[in-house]
């Protein structure tokens, strides 16, 4: 079943989406949704409170370390960081979250919008989730998580990655010569 948005102000100024674009959004994670996740050592977590104020929080660990647990269900776990928990205090009043997942070299994305719920430390062991990750400090280690019911899903197409010449070689070889601090 594809999602189909109302056309909105945007669309009737600059035209609607194509038939691939409008059928590709869908309520469940596909096969290749789900097999892009499961090899996706990166994903950007987008929330906002009750207000609307927003907070984008990176998280990363080895590839699948994000579960697909069916068709409409995600496990994110979180991993001890800056104990700033804006993420966790904007789904306590909005359980709408915004998921990009990125697989180094790939130019292609998986984005996936749903609700949220946090889910203890208990509640990961009983799923079987346990710390995935390739670096550890003393602080590594597992506190809670996130269960997501997928309400769309889909594959996204290369072209922000090729506007930004994201991945390109040279580009990182010079990024690491000369890191940006």
């Amino acid at each position: 079943m594809s999602v189909t948005a109302p056309a909105n102000r945007y669309q009737e100024t600059f035209g609607t989406p194509s038939e691939g674009a409008r059928t590709k959004v869908k309520d469940t994670l596909s096969e290749d949704v789900q097999t892009f996740i499961q090899n996706a050592p990166f994903v950007v977590l987008a929330t906002s409170n009750k207000d609307g104020e927003c907070d984008a929080s990176p998280k990363g660990g080895t590839p699948g370390f994000v579960k697909v647990l069916d068709e409409k269900h995600l496990l994110l776990p979180d991993v001890a960081g800056n104990r700033l928990f804006q993420s966790y205090e904007n789904i306590d009043t909005n359980p709408q979250v915004g998921l990009l997942f990125m697989i180094p070299g790939s130019d292609r994305t998986a984005r996936v919008n749903g609700h949220a719920r946090v889910v203890t430390a208990e509640e990961l062991e009983q799923y079987k989730i346990t710390l995935s990750v390739h670096w550890t400090d003393d602080n590594t280690k597992q506190l809670q998580g996130l269960l997501i019911e997928v309400k769309e899903a889909y594959s996204h197409c290369p072209r922000a990655f090729k506007f930004a010449n994201l991945w390109d070689s040279e580009t990182i070889k010079n990024n690491q010569a000369a890191p940006v601090k």
